[in-house]
């Protein structure tokens, strides 16, 4: 993840709400995300169900469905926590894909071949799809071939939201002449949810929340759930003043003289608009480039799309709750 230039307009100390690390376990339970790591075999959306129902919440929700077979990285979004999936919908993805060639083929054409399948490529998504089916674009941010033995070809696929391997892999196979097709697939990252980033399964998340509510033991609750902000890594940010927080959790977008700092970022691009202690408020998009806001002193500076917290007043203390605007 790519290290934003960070501008600092007016150094503060927030005061409102409490930093995502204080939360405690029932708080996250309700306001939190889990990186499950899906097994073969259910649906994503049957994953989020067993989530819900282990936690006993009102609801939980996925970002992004993969197939019953294809295991690995499927965050699941608590109570809530859930309308923060439709950012992590559209996030980069990667994966780990076995590909079963018809017949054997020259290493050599096979590299050639996946390097042309790079950078921007036209698909087609196949007939059992979730979207409709027409021809468009998606981009191929980086392959890497991991092993070829045989017929089979391991490697590492980094790709844009909405990119169908399965059909990558049929492409590739017409492509070299022999026909090929998907044998496994593994998501090993989506957004900023990694292999490596607390992956845990939903045994884990049963035992959790036994050991929570019958020994009244949230080690291994704060380990399965993480705060709602750590889904936002990837994206650039913006932090306000505790007086900014009533302006923006009443319907006001955010203007330049309520933000004290800011990471470097695009017009156009999606922000998210934090407390000074590090809690979500709000998501939008960016009306100035950060190098125009920390140079100028008036203007509207972030449009603002969701808002995650209750209408609050300046000197409230509470935590993110129910969100007061779409």
């Amino acid at each position: 993840m790519e290290k934003r230039q960070l501008f600092i307009k007016k150094e503060a100390i927030g005061e409102s709400g409490k930093s995502p690390a204080e939360r405690t376990s029932e708080e996250l339970i309700q306001y939190g995300i889990v990186n499950i790591d899906k097994p073969k075999g259910p649906t994503s959306h049957q994953v989020s169900d067993y989530v819900q129902k282990i936690l006993h919440i009102d609801k939980a929700g996925h970002s992004g469905t993969l197939d019953p077979h294809v295991t690995g990285v499927q965050p699941i979004a608590l109570g809530k926590a859930t309308r923060i999936t439709q950012f992590l919908l559209t996030a980069p993805k990667e994966y780990v894909c076995l590909m079963h060639l018809h017949k054997e083929v020259e290493e050599e054409l096979i590299r050639e071949t996946m390097l042309k399948f790079t950078g921007k490529i036209r698909q087609l998504p196949p007939i059992k799809s979730a979207v409709k089916r027409v021809e468009r674009t998606r981009e191929i941010y980086e392959v890497e071939i991991l092993e070829i033995k045989e017929q089979d070809v391991l490697f590492r696929i980094k790709c844009q939201a909405g990119t169908y391997v399965r059909k990558y892999c049929h492409d590739i196979g017409i492509a070299v002449g022999t026909g090929a097709h998907m044998a496994e697939l593994r998501r090993t990252q989506a957004g900023p949810f990694t292999e490596k980033d607390d992956l845990v399964t939903l045994n884990d998340v049963q035992d959790a929340y036994h050991f929570y509510t019958e020994e009244n033991n949230t080690k291994l609750l704060l380990h399965c759930i993480q705060p709602i902000e750590n889904a936002l890594r990837h994206l650039p940010k913006c932090w306000i003043f505790d007086t900014t927080i009533k302006s923006v959790t009443h319907g006001r977008d955010v203007a330049v003289p309520g933000i004290s700092k800011l990471e470097n970022f695009r017009k156009g691009e999606t922000v998210a608009v934090m407390t000074l202690k590090g809690e979500l408020v709000a998501i939008g998009e960016a009306l100035m480039s950060g190098v125009e806001i920390n140079t100028k002193e008036k203007g509207l500076a972030i449009n603002v799309k969701k808002v995650f917290v209750e209408a609050v007043n300046s000197t409230s203390t509470q935590s993110p709750s129910h969100p007061s605007r779409d």
